[in-house]
């Protein structure tokens, strides 16, 4: 493609020693950088990727997209108010609007959205439709194939719609479901895509390291609904707090459908039971009922499946069909899986204080009476530090032992997040709670902590078999050291 057409629809400043050149590619990492591509130069966090340009022409690079001049470089130069946020619009033009072709879901919220994604994927599946996956464990291009690696919830730009062109040229795939993170709407990761459906799982306090603000985190996660036209749809989770808030963005003409357990919403959940195999509740729709039993447990559960059947109503697909797919779901990677039995050792994603308070509330459920509920658990490093004293306090609260230890230090002293956390408890009591940074030893403990009829929850990594230290990362599963620490046990 040539500048000057990958550029035409463009707001750019300046364009300095310009040339139509040919753009092969685009690149924002200099050392990835290849003959013909577009350098963009990213500012971020810790980067500015200005110092870089000059490395990435010597690599090849025919043109720049950079915030200010950058001298002594004879190379076109687009001159923009944020390369940020402008990556998306060039990404965009250059793989010649994909998102056009493509009946595209986004998911946001802070929990649920990987399950939500996949619940719906299984729908459009059981509806004999093709449907890719985008989110946090990468992409998918059905339910029965392996991941592809992503490296964040929602991939940058330019991976992002070369993702969607291929997934629409190549595969021959109509239908894509996206887990949409704030960072990725805050940032404009996602901008060029046009969504013809959003849909809201809760907004509970997560990554205020960012945000800052829960107001901020609100209006991140609302851009996905501003941008909704009419004729698209927008789903709303009833019982969140932010629930009315997000109605009152959905623009005029677009169609919104409700769901929820304790207020009246147009897709309802009653008589919910839960018991070891899963949830069993009444779906109430169009005043009818209609009879559920779901392999998958918890009340977070019952909301995921909520807000997939109301996407399928959304998209005018037939309730029975939506609900034979949900009931033959067994779970998703990560989220409330069970890797034990006796005792019953669960591994779940939960990171954040709503997260936990969900899963340890569902555990307790299907607590035997004359059981036990566990929880360990950790803190990610250089994330929101003030949800570190209030998972302390719900764990305490909702479980009968606690075992605190890290989950993903990064930067930061493992014994100081854990100093955080303990900062929520009422009591340190040794036979209720036990401090053990290594992760791998606070797992190997269960085995002499828990007995046959405890509820053991492990909480924070679930599907991430890795664990970022100070220096390094390494391998590590929830999952594999759970199974090790208790081989032999009955399963």
């Amino acid at each position: 493609m040539k500048l000057d057409e990958l550029i035409e629809y463009l707001k750019y400043d300046d364009l300095i020693n310009f040339k139509d050149v040919e753009i092969s590619g685009i690149s924002y990492n200099s050392k990835t950088t290849k003959k013909g591509d577009i350098f963009i130069c990213l500012v971020g966090e810790h980067t500015d990727g200005h110092e870089y340009a000059k490395m990435a022409i010597e690599n090849g690079a025919a043109a720049l997209l950079a915030q200010h001049k950058i001298e002594g470089v004879k190379v076109p130069q687009v001159i923009v108010d944020s390369t940020r946020h402008k990556i998306a619009d060039i990404a965009d033009r250059f793989y010649s609007r994909p998102s056009l072709g493509i009946n595209l879901i986004g998911i946001t919220g802070t929990n649920g959205k990987t399950t939500v994604t996949h619940l719906i994927q299984k729908i459009f599946e059981e509806n004999q439709e093709k449907c890719a996956l985008i989110g946090t464990l990468g992409y998918k291009l059905s339910s029965n194939s392996e991941y592809r690696d992503a490296k964040h919830t929602t991939p940058q730009a330019p991976e992002l719609q070369a993702t969607l062109r291929m997934i629409k040229d190549v595969e021959k795939i109509d239908n894509v479901v996206m887990e949409v993170s704030s960072h990725a709407l805050e940032q404009n990761r996602v901008g060029g895509c046009r969504f013809n459906g959003a849909v809201l799982t809760n907004l509970t306090q997560d990554h205020l390291d960012y945000h800052i603000t829960m107001e901020n985190y609100f209006k991140a996660k609302a851009l996905l609904f501003e941008h909704l036209t009419e004729g698209d749809f927008a789903v709303i989770n009833l019982d969140d707090e932010y629930g009315q808030k997000f109605l009152s963005v959905v623009p005029e003409g677009v169609r919104k459908f409700t769901y929820g357990v304790k207020n009246t919403a147009d897709i309802m959940a009653k008589d919910i039971e839960f018991s070891l195999n899963g949830a069993e509740f009444k779906l109430l729709i169009n005043g009818e009922e209609h009879n559920v039993n779901l392999h998958m447990n918890g009340m977070f559960s019952v909301y995921n499946v909520l807000a997939a059947v109301s996407s399928a109503v959304a998209m005018g697909i037939d309730i029975k069909i939506a609900l034979k797919a949900l009931q033959n779901v067994h779970g998703v990677a990560g989220r409330f899986e069970i890797v034990n039995k006796k005792p019953l050792v669960i591994v779940d994603y939960a990171h954040t204080p709503d997260g936990l308070e969900n899963v340890l509330k569902s555990a307790r459920e299907i607590t035997p009476k004359d059981g036990k509920l566990i929880c360990l658990f950790g803190c990610g490093g250089d994330r929101d530090a003030t949800k570190r004293p209030k998972m302390g306090a719900i764990a305490q609260k909702l479980s009968d032992k606690i075992i605190i230890t890290s989950d993903n230090p990064r930067s930061e002293d493992p014994q100081q997040i854990i100093t955080d956390i303990i900062a929520g408890l009422q009591s340190v009591s040794p036979d209720k709670v036990t401090v053990e940074p290594d992760r791998g030893e606070a797992i190997a403990l269960l085995k002499t902590i828990a007995e046959n009829n405890d509820v053991v929850i492990i909480a924070g990594k679930g599907h991430e078999d890795y664990q970022i230290l100070k220096d390094k990362t390494i391998h590590f599963d929830d999952r594999e050291q759970a199974r090790k620490v208790f081989a032999g046990s009955v399963i």
